[in-house]
């Protein structure tokens, strides 16, 4: 793990060190990573990491939530901690997404969409080591108690996987993606609002149209109703060369195409 700082157009990676009471972080490729911020001044207090590969080629299930141990000196120390899951447990998977919602003075985590390998007793001496889309669930985490529930959203119907999520307050967009069943980048922009009521939460969800499709791009935030959208693929073969900004303003959210950027040729060409 690194600490990745930006100074005057330089960016600068710095080594860190985790407590000795930290729990083992394998290398993982295509986890769901999200930050938990206190909600007073927006200021990241964890990070929080869900399943991916392993470096033997496992698909995890685990959660981690990383929190600075100390800062003395510009020497920063990490604790990572397993979190413990009860009840509907998401199964291990990669390329999805996980992102905290904020409700009635609540927060809980959602964990969306994915890919895992063909369950054991489905596979065939042909697929063995096949890959699946997961069900497409809504599964609600509560950090507290490592409650886990599983919800099914009738307006989606087909797994995800590869998308971008953005989150805001108690709503999360789910845009892009890819379904391995169908083979399609849908354009489609699922927007999952959680209301979390006592007792049950409830889970409501409108499907808006958008003119993109794409899958394994990233997103970051720029400020908090502000976010950019870079890289991915438009199809298998077709790379998404164009950027986008996304506006999110309290029910709506708006996609705009960036300042067209020059991109060096190792990109343009390469084949990943």
């Amino acid at each position: 793990v690194f600490l990745v700082h930006l100074k005057n157009n330089e960016l600068k990676l710095r080594p860190t060190t985790f407590t000795n009471e930290s729990c083992y972080l394998p290398p993982l490729r295509h986890p769901a990573v999200t930050t938990l911020s206190d909600c007073s001044d927006g200021e990241v207090v964890q990070y929080l990491i869900h399943g991916g590969k392993t470096p033997n080629n496992e698909v995890s299930q685990k959660l981690y939530i990383i929190s600075m141990a100390s800062n003395i000196n510009k020497k920063i120390t990490l604790c990572c901690t397993e979190k413990d899951l009860v009840g509907d447990i998401p199964e291990a998977r990669y390329g999805h997404s996980i992102n905290v919602v904020h409700s009635r003075g609540k927060k809980a985590v959602v964990i969306f969409g994915g890919r895992s390998y063909v369950p054991f007793n489905q596979r065939t001496t042909e697929k063995w080591n096949s890959v699946v889309d997961c069900q497409p669930f809504i599964y609600l985490i509560d950090l507290q108690f490592g409650c886990s529930t599983m919800h099914a959203i009738k307006e989606i119907q087909d797994g995800l996987s590869f998308h971008v999520s953005i989150s805001r307050n108690d709503t999360v967009y789910i845009i892009g993606g890819h379904s391995l069943e169908n083979n399609i980048r849908s354009p489609n922009i699922y927007k999952i609002n959680v209301d979390l009521l006592l007792g049950s939460p409830a889970i409501t969800c409108s499907v808006l149209q958008s003119h993109l499709s794409f899958s394994s791009s990233i997103v970051t935030s720029t400020c908090p109703d502000e976010f950019f959208i870079v890289g991915g693929y438009e199809s298998d073969s077709q790379k998404k060369m164009t950027s986008h900004k996304v506006f999110v303003r309290e029910d709506d959210i708006q996609i705009e195409e960036a300042e067209a950027t020059d991109w060096k040729g190792e990109i343009k060409h390469s084949k990943t």
